[in-house]
């Protein structure tokens, strides 16, 4: 019996690697794919190393392996828009529009080319079927679920697409490879920008904008120092501020509480938990529904307004066909516009998401 096709992504890791080894288990005809998205030595994704592990691991599994070099697409369509986000006061979420823009049309597209009916990611996440509409799940292994950076996909990727790591733990992955003696059964997992890799942030984005230097300020209006552009700061920062201490200031360090771009002001204010740093609301800017817009609101879910952050229940209003008020069951610390929030139901399904345009701040009387 001819063997089903399928599209892996394989990106020279460890979990793309046993996701390839799971599917031929399953009875696959596995044709990887290696995206090269960035060309630079000094990135922690260096397509030169992470392609010999890819090749390395297909040799061995006899997966044939394809290159498909998107540089181009991939600054057109990411790094541009990484970039225009930091010129407008937003903190980009880069992971997020590659799997939207870049990676799922790479993979569908060469499925099509070879004639496979399925494409496969080694990312953490579950999905399965339901009366014909596909729905997006949180992996068992919550600690390492990626659903989060999935949230922008729509039934059309969903539907013929396979998550192998979905129900399995991040350390029986890596006791598989080992146990199948793959050359990066090891390999450090990558974190960060990866086009970033090992530069100092601000240096490497200093590198493409035009950036004016401009004051730092209490939220009474003192001047505390100045800053080399508001690009290199995001709400909730606390570190790179070089606010001296003041024989009249509190014993508490700063945080950056909020960006006046329009005037190149970075404002500031002391401790951890100032009420400047706290919203309940926030407005969302085109939330991508996964499975069905819903028909009424308000509507309450639960959301992660960062990666590594806990569900917190929540209510969605609309307000107009694509913008979307978002109140907290309590206030939430140092939402970031330009993030993305994500949506997910009781029962870990991912509803969706979008991107957050604004936030209520109502200590400096800002609200929404």
């Amino acid at each position: 019996m001819k063997k089903e096709k399928i599209v892996l992504g394989i990106s020279g890791g460890v979990d793309s690697s046993v996701a390839a080894l799971l599917l031929q288990k399953d009875g696959y005809d596995v044709y990887g794919v290696f995206m090269k998205n960035w060309d630079d030595k000094h990135a922690i994704c260096s397509a030169e190393d992470d392609y010999a592990d890819a090749l390395s691991v297909c040799k061995k599994l006899k997966i044939p392996l394809k290159k498909i070099d998107y540089t181009a697409q991939y600054k057109d369509k990411v790094f541009k828009q990484f970039l225009d986000d930091h010129v407008h006061g937003l903190t980009p979420n880069p992971d997020v529009l590659c799997n939207k823009e870049i990676k799922f049309e790479v993979f569908q597209n060469y499925a099509k080319e070879i004639g496979a009916t399925k494409i496969a990611t080694g990312h953490y996440a579950d999905s399965y079927t339901s009366d014909s509409t596909c729905y997006l799940k949180k992996a068992t292994d919550q600690s390492k679920d990626q659903s989060y950076f999935l949230h922008q996909l729509g039934q059309s990727e969903l539907k013929n697409t396979i998550f192998p790591l979905g129900k399995i733990l991040k350390k029986d992955v890596r006791n598989i490879a080992k146990k199948y003696s793959l050359i990066n059964h090891n390999k450090k997992d990558s974190t960060g920008i990866c086009f970033i890799g090992e530069r100092k942030y601000n240096d490497f984005v200093g590198k493409y904008l035009t950036i004016e230097k401009g004051d730092i300020q209490s939220l009474d209006g003192e001047i505390l120092g100045n800053h080399d552009g508001h690009i290199y700061f995001t709400i909730g920062q606390r570190r790179g501020l070089g606010i001296g201490a003041r024989v009249s200031a509190e014993d508490k360090p700063w945080y950056v509480v909020k960006k006046d771009i329009d005037h190149n002001i970075v404002f500031v204010a002391q401790g951890e938990n100032h009420p400047a740093l706290f919203s309940k609301k926030i407005i969302v800017d085109n939330i991508n529904w996964i499975n069905k817009k819903p028909t009424t609101f308000p509507r309450n879910y639960y959301a992660k307004v960062r990666y590594r952050d806990e569900d917190k229940l929540c209510t969605v209003s609309c307000l107009d066909n694509n913008t979307y008020c978002i109140e907290f069951e309590s206030e939430q610390k140092a939402i970031t516009p330009g993030q993305s929030i994500v949506l997910y139901n009781e029962e870990n399904v991912c509803i969706g998401g979008g991107i957050i345009s604004k936030r209520d701040i109502p200590f400096l009387k800002e609200t929404i």
